[in-house]
């Protein structure tokens, strides 16, 4: 590999502190582009943190409809440059023969990258026409447990205690228990290694687990929640309209602003269970 990318890189930077100011080193989150190919076709360029490239390439193909599980997925590698060096910002992902693959739809993924995308109704028309169901009913977590997880969640985050510049997102059981953590500087990116750490460790559907988001919850990231069948996605800031809007057409539970001891729930509150 020509070079193997960084999560945070230092950088000379001046200090102003009460009308003084110091040169200091200072940490940044590196923000890189990473290009997935399927079977030697483009699949999509994001910018996103390196560290847990396979899981954010696996992560990504699912809840973008390109495969359906771990079984879909021969090998994943980095890719190589046009002059035949190892890049480690390139993942080439090889699925099983006989996985069929819409060409067009690798195209239209691809195409989505690098644009807003589809918006409003017809996002929401999209996601109904993958055949998603609504995630598992009957799981509940106590509500004092959902508000211990926020900080459990920032304990966790290395590369942003270092340089203050990243999202996270993890994955928690019914008693509060870890079962994955990401950080990357895109939130959607975050949780595409979550999800996709679950898929490579064949722990989908995710039918028994809390979503925690460290920013807002959006369409996106609801959207990608139930793909994975995940029943509560949590963040500790506001969800968008349109993922409120989502997560009540597929029962899902949507909780925001959860800090300390407050939060509110947009959409499922039947599994959010009492503790008093």
């Amino acid at each position: 590999m020509r070079h193997a990318p960084q999560s945070a890189k230092s950088t000379q930077v001046i200090e102003w502190h009460e009308g003084r100011q110091r040169a200091v080193l200072d940490e940044l989150a590196v923000e890189e582009p990473l290009e997935i190919r399927v079977n030697g076709q483009a699949a999509g360029i994001t910018m996103r943190t390196p560290g847990d490239d396979f899981d954010l390439a696996a992560g990504f193909l699912l809840t973008e409809g390109i495969v359906t599980g771990r079984q879909d997925i021969e090998r994943i590698d980095y890719g190589s440059t046009p002059d035949g060096q190892i890049s480690g910002n390139r993942v080439d992902v090889a699925l099983v023969q006989g996985v069929p693959i819409d060409a067009s739809r690798l195209v239209r993924v691809a195409e989505a990258t690098s644009s807003c995308g589809v918006c409003g109704r017809r996002s929401i028309d999209i996601v109904h026409a993958r055949g998603l169901t609504p995630p598992n009913s009957t799981f509940t977590i106590e509500a004092a447990r959902l508000t211990d997880l926020p900080v459990v969640l920032r304990a966790s985050q290395r590369v942003f205690g270092r340089t203050g510049g990243l999202h996270a997102a993890a994955l928690f059981d019914r008693e509060g228990a870890t079962i994955a953590v990401c950080e990357d500087i895109g939130r959607h990116n975050a949780v595409d290694k979550v999800i996709g750490r679950a898929l490579l460790s064949d722990r989908l559907p995710l039918s028994d687990a809390v979503l925690v988001v460290s920013g807002r919850g959006g369409f996106e990231i609801v959207q990608k929640a139930l793909v994975a069948s995940i029943p509560i996605v949590a963040s500790v800031s506001a969800p968008s309209s349109l993922a409120v809007q989502l997560a009540r057409e597929f029962r899902q539970t949507l909780v925001g602003f959860l800090r300390g001891q407050r939060f509110i729930v947009y959409s499922g509150e039947h599994r959010i269970a009492s503790s008093v």
